[in-house]
């Protein structure tokens, strides 16, 4: 590695260590460790303006968790509204409870604060009594809202913390009526329950007397302002009101509330307890272990109890840091689209509807109808029929119409939907609390509901079987269903033709039935083609049943040494009734399996597609149209490329890659490629060779392919910024007077661009490489045009006292002949240069802030004792102890990146050579003056012959041929 190589490793460890902010010394220790984690966050839509800042709704890629970020400008605020912020932190990190938010994270970007908290994806309380539109709530939900919030406010007592801002606005809740208190701004943490509190604060229509007169006031106030709550709940209106604060001041000391409780609708029990909460006299207020004691409550306590943990079990939750308390927060701004053609519409077809907080997060595509969950776990449901054809309920909506744009299924509404699966004609979702619905054409029993119901169900029906039974995956063929559920079981229903439930029969099923799993195996999901199922066990192996035509399920066996049959005979096995190993995928560990009508796709653990079935259309992507008996590796366009996602539908396969490109091949009819007729791509030519779609570059979250139809997620990265955490966790005060204490760096990419960034990663995703190039870039300047180094000062002048260590000669390196050969392979110089480059910048030095640098592999051959000795002291030792365990790796990495690279050279000359024959042979053809318009080895001046499309671009050539 060069000396520059060492600057520019150097100048992008500092720009990450902190871009011109102070990083601690615990943080820089961490980074050196490789302890520093990375949580990449995607904008989803602002949900809310406050009196500090914005609430926005953030989307954490990994694990597909929703956030709330509240954004606070500390620049704008006064000392007093500082300290309040910084009061809310240390109050929510102490805090723990079912029914309370939950504090995740906080980072510092320069003078804005974000706190990262739990997001409740059914607003709040306030929204909730506006849609009752004057209708009372019903006697149980009350009580189930009241034993929540009193259970919260209890909670945050015996901390002792008094919240002093309880009001319908600060408690949210979830979709499922699951009650979260939150903004903890006003909270004041008091030392016993006898202390008292005297700043008047909070909101004034929860104001209790003693904060209206002045008077010092403790816990019993904020069960003033939770009676308050309460009696909105009952009434639907405010429990004081008026013009004025004054006038309302008067009324809430004279006890004046706007009107009495109904106590035809409620019992007696419940508003005397309403009544007891907004008492004049604090001590004749119950406390809130005393409002769960109530009979009316405790009766049913432990049910309560239950019922709550099983919702916030089901809610899915970011998962918390283990690697270090300092993560460093990666935000991407993405625009993400949803496009879907076929079925006639030839050009993809791009939907409005999916925009902001409803952008899509999963896609499904059934014969003639689509189905999309949003980001915010909302279905959409739409047909794509000819002629107006009615539907039989697939969508959902309650009516037989054929709706042309997405449409929510309003039924759904409060139910948070995690997963859908689209059959022929009809639907099924599965929720966050793993209950299953479904809809659609009952015609061979595929709603799986007991009963008479009729052959066409309308709207979403609770599959009451599964209520027991978490569901964790559900899969639809054309006319059956199989679930996985959490323990492991499967169940399958609907048609049994072929075998395709794996029940060992063909019987039809209405209702769902145990599949008995092949001993020792554990299934991780499930994936129903058009008549048969696929099984993928943990182990990465591939169990099926049902229509083995064309071998489409893999279980055909070869078989060798037959007399007179030279080489290997398949044996075909039409159809099999049990779950059986497919062997001709054994030799692989497969991560993903999609099945088509008459072929299959699969994707092993080293991201290779494979492919087996029918072979009509070219859909296998072999080059030709013949008939494949075995599964077919993919290489030609897929040459070093890693496949994301793969569908297959009728004769067709649509495949994404890490690198952000979309490939289709097979049959193009009625649009089925997303390809224009007029194009060459019409009905009478099939591409039997992986074709890119999508003329930009785009990340593909999610596609689904059934019949003619295809519907796919688009994504393309807008701009990123890196936000670290505070790392002196809770004591971030001492830092808010500082002018930057962290580093951000934004990314504004051109459509050209994203090439570029590619190019120079050699490959990847969008997101891991737009933040390779940024770091390696705009960091890199940005500490260059500032002159810090943006090291901490320990390390610094640890650095500045290390000893002089001189580059070694190229002399010391082996010859090109002792270098070991290595067996060829198709992906081996794109593959590996790539790891083998990153692995040797990972383990490279830092350099000094002067002239002096630190030499890798001059560390590499001393012993760290050694290296002590030499005047680099502690701090640098640990930094360089990596290194020192990893420097005969290094070394044998270096000979295979120089074998690598003697490859890739040899293959460029060998180009230029024929490239250079091409174009003298062109000029010859054409009768041109060499002399005059080319070198004298023939090469034109400009780099291009007039008719061979090469082109020749310092020193690098391609060609069409070539």
């Amino acid at each position: 590695m060069s000396l520059e190589d060492y600057e520019r490793h150097f100048d992008s460890l500092n720009s990450d260590l902190g871009g011109g902010s102070v990083v601690s010394e615990r943080s820089a220790s961490s980074a050196f460790n490789g302890e520093e984690e990375k949580l990449h966050y995607i904008p989803i839509r602002i949900l809310g303006r406050g009196a500090f800042g914005e609430a926005t709704l953030y989307r954490r890629t990994e694990d597909n968790s929703l956030v709330v970020w509240k954004e606070v400008e500390l620049n704008s605020l006064s000392e007093k509204d500082r300290r309040d912020v910084m009061n809310e932190i240390s109050i929510l990190s102490i805090l723990e409870h079912n029914n309370i938010i939950a504090y995740f994270n906080h980072f510092m970007d320069k003078n804005t604060l974000f706190i990262e908290l739990e997001y409740c994806n059914g607003g709040n309380l306030y929204d909730r009594i506006n849609q009752q539109k004057g209708k009372l709530f019903s006697e149980d939900v009350v009580i189930w809202y009241l034993y929540q919030i009193a259970s919260a406010v209890a909670h945050i007592h015996k901390a002792g913390i008094l919240h002093r801002d309880i009001k319908t606005l600060n408690i949210f809740l979830t979709k499922t009526d699951l009650i979260k208190l939150g903004d903890y701004g006003l909270a004041k943490k008091l030392d016993s329950e006898f202390s008292m509190a005297e700043t008047c604060v909070g909101t004034p229509y929860y104001m209790s007397p003693e904060l209206c007169q002045g008077a010092k006031y403790n816990f019993k106030s904020d069960i003033w302002a939770m009676g308050c709550v309460i009696f909105e709940v009952l009434t639907l209106t405010r429990t004081f009101d008026a013009t004025n604060p004054l006038n309302l001041c008067v009324k809430i000391v004279q006890g004046n509330w706007t009107m009495e409780v109904n106590s035809e609708v409620y019992s007696p029990e419940l508003i005397k307890l309403v009544y007891e909460c907004l008492d004049k006299d604090p001590a004749k207020r119950p406390t809130g272990d005393q409002i769960l004691d109530q009979p009316f409550i405790s009766w049913r306590r432990q049910e309560l109890e239950e019922q709550v943990a099983l919702l916030n079990s089901a809610m899915k939750k970011p998962k918390l840091s283990t690697v270090t308390d300092t993560p460093v927060a990666v935000v991407t701004t993405r625009s993400r689209e949803v496009y879907f053609w076929g079925g006639g519409k030839f050009t993809p077809q791009k939907l409005d509807a999916f925009k902001g907080g409803s952008s899509a997060q999963h896609v499904c595509a059934g014969e003639s109808h689509f189905a999309v969950v949003s980001v915010e776990k909302e279905l959409y449901t739409w047909a794509n029929v000819q002629g107006g054809a009615k539907m039989v309920g697939q969508l959902g909506h309650g009516d037989q119409a054929s709706y042309r744009q997405p449409k929510k299924v309003e039924k759904l509404q409060g139910k948070a939907v995690r997963q859908v699966a689209c059959g022929a004609d009809f639907t099924a979702c599965v929720t966050d609390e793993d209950q299953m619905y479904m809809f659609g054409s009952d015609y061979y029993g595929c709603i799986g509901v007991e009963g008479e119901l009729g052959s066409e169900i309308l709207e979403p029906v609770l599959l009451e079987f599964f209520e027991e039974r978490p569901v964790h995956q559900v899969s639809c063929g054309d006319n059956h269903v199989v679930v996985l559920t959490q323990s492991g079981n499967i169940f399958s229903w609907g048609c049994g033709e072929y075998g395709r439930l794996g029940l060992e029969c063909e019987d039809d099923f209405s209702s769902p039935m145990q599949v008995e799993i092949p001993k020792g195996a554990t299934i991780s999901s499930v994936s129903c083609g058009s008549d048969g199922t696929f099984f993928l066990t943990e182990a990465g192996k591939v169990l099926a049943c049902g229509n083995n035509e064309f071998n489409k399920l893999g279980l055909n066996q070869g078989i060798s040494g037959l007399k007179n049959h030279p080489g290997e005979v398949y044996q075909g096995i039409p159809y099999i009734t049990t779950l059986t190993l497919a062997k001709q995928l054994s030799r692989f560990k497969i991560d993903a399996i999609a099945p088509g009508k008459t072929h299959t796709a699969a994707i092993d653990g080293r991201g290779r597609l494979i492919t087996f079935g029918c072979n009509k259309y070219g859909q296998l992507g072999v080059k030709d149209f013949k008939k494949h008996q075995g599964v077919q590796v993919l290489v030609g366009p897929f040459g070093g490329k890693i496949v994301t996602k793969v569908s297959c539908g009728d004769g067709f396969t649509i495949a994404a890659t890490e690198d952000n490109q979309i490939f289709a091949w097979g049959n193009a009819g009625n649009g089925r490629l997303g390809m224009p007729a007029d194009k060459g791509f019409g009905s009478e030519v099939c591409p039997a060779m992986p074709r890119p779609i999508f003329g930009s570059l785009h990340h593909a979250p999610d596609l689904s392919c059934r019949g003619w139809h295809t519907i796919i997620i688009m994504e393309k990265v807008l701009n990123s910024k890196t936000i670290r955490s505070n790392s002196s966790g809770l004591s971030v005060g001492s830092g808010l007077d500082q002018e930057a204490s962290t580093s951000t760096v934004d990314l504004d990419l051109e459509p050209g661009s994203e090439t570029e960034c590619r190019d120079r990663g050699l490959g990847g995703t969008m997101e891991d490489h737009t933040e390779e190039c940024f770091m390696g870039t705009s960091m890199m300047s940005v500490a260059n045009q500032t002159g810090d180094s943006s090291c901490p000062l320990w390390l610094r002048k640890e650095l500045e006292d290390a000893e002089f260590i001189p580059m070694p000669d190229d002399s010391d390196l082996p010859s090109p002949d002792q270098l070991p050969s290595y067996s060829d392979s198709v992906t081996l110089p794109y593959e590996e240069l790539k790891e083998l480059k990153a692995a040797a910048a990972a383990v490279s030095c830092p350099k000094g802030l002067s002239t002096k640098r630190m030499d890798c592999d001059r560390v590499n051959g001393l012993e760290e004792a050694d290296f002590c000795k030499k005047g680099v002291s502690g701090a640098c030792c640990r930094a360089s102890s990596e290194v020192l365990e990893l420097r005969e790796t290094v070394s044998q990495q270096k000979i295979r990146i120089q074998m690598l690279e003697k490859q890739v050279d040899e293959q460029k000359k060998e180009n230029e050579r024929l490239l250079a024959a091409m174009n003298r042979l062109t000029l010859q053809g054409a009768g041109c003056d060499n002399n005059r318009n080319s070198h004298s080895d023939g090469i034109p001046r400009d780099g291009r012959g007039r008719g061979g499309g090469f082109t020749n671009h310092g020193g690098r050539s391609a060609g069409a041929g070539v």
